[in-house]
């Protein structure tokens, strides 16, 4: 970024990579195509031209082993933390950052391109506190409580996070429905303070952390993605896994990177 702020602001990408997912335990370390998954989302975040740094947190010597062994650096932190934003507090409480970059373990395809686009504003505008990115989506995603829908301000500040259909089309026109895409990036003293703060209820109620920063009154900046909607597929499950696979041949030039 050729913006005098990027040059004082040292910008930090964390994924968190732990083990015991619930659905789908070991999920980062899973094969997918050659490579273990958290091979593929570190490749591929490193080609931002944002990063500072990148880093890999995770809970497990498995992880930790197999991300050194690609030539990644990993940070182990504590087993008990009950998300990934907790995970990412431990990681950069002791390192040099102004602005955090959480990038989701689980989106082997992951465009670099989007992480520039959720933290360019940070650079440009200080007074923005958090960020993230949205996309449009099709009818038949609306009822899927898997996917998570964001609406914004006319400053494209969200107002709420749901997994139910938002905002609802009683006239059935002109509604445009946009899907939440799970990377954040924070001031990381908002990050910190953010990690200390008590669950709420809306978050309890849709368990979704990010329903947090809202009911405490923090702005959340939304982006909308101009990237490959695909890119932000995740694995979920094992079955997800030939699913990626498919993408990862349907996309041009995926394994010679972005750039």
């Amino acid at each position: 970024m050729s913006d005098s702020r990027a040059n004082r602001e040292r910008i930090v990408g964390v994924i968190p990579a732990r083990y015991g997912s619930s659905r789908f335990e070991g999920k980062v370390i899973a094969d997918i195509a050659g490579k273990p998954m958290i091979q593929w989302v570190y490749e591929r975040t490193s080609q931002s031209d944002t990063l500072d740094e990148l880093l890999v947190a995770v809970d497990d010597p498995r992880v930790q082993s197999i991300v050194e062994g690609f030539g990644g650096r990993a940070i182990m932190t504590g087993g008990r933390h009950e998300s990934g934003t907790d995970r990412i507090a431990e990681v950069v409480e002791k390192i040099p950052a102004d602005i955090v970059v959480n990038i989701q373990g689980d989106q082997p395809l992951i465009d670099p391109n989007m992480i520039d686009e959720a933290v360019r504003p940070m650079v440009d505008y200080p007074e923005i506190q958090m960020s993230t990115l949205k996309r449009e989506i099709d009818e038949d995603e609306y009822d899927d409580p898997g996917v998570v829908k964001v609406v914004v301000d006319d400053q494209d500040f969200a107002l709420y996070f749901s997994r139910s259909l938002i905002p609802y089309p009683l006239h059935g026109e002109g509604v445009r429905v946009y899907e939440h895409v799970g990377l954040y990036v924070y001031r990381k003293e908002l990050l910190l303070n953010f990690s200390k703060m008590p669950q709420g209820v809306l978050e309890r109620i849709e368990s979704l952390e990010q329903l947090r920063v809202l009911e405490r009154g923090f702005k959340i900046l939304v982006v909308e993605t101009k990237m490959d909607p695909r890119a932000g597929v995740s694995v979920d499950t094992p079955e997800d896994i030939e699913k990626v696979e498919r993408l990862i041949a349907e996309m041009k030039g995926l394994n010679d990177g972005c750039r």
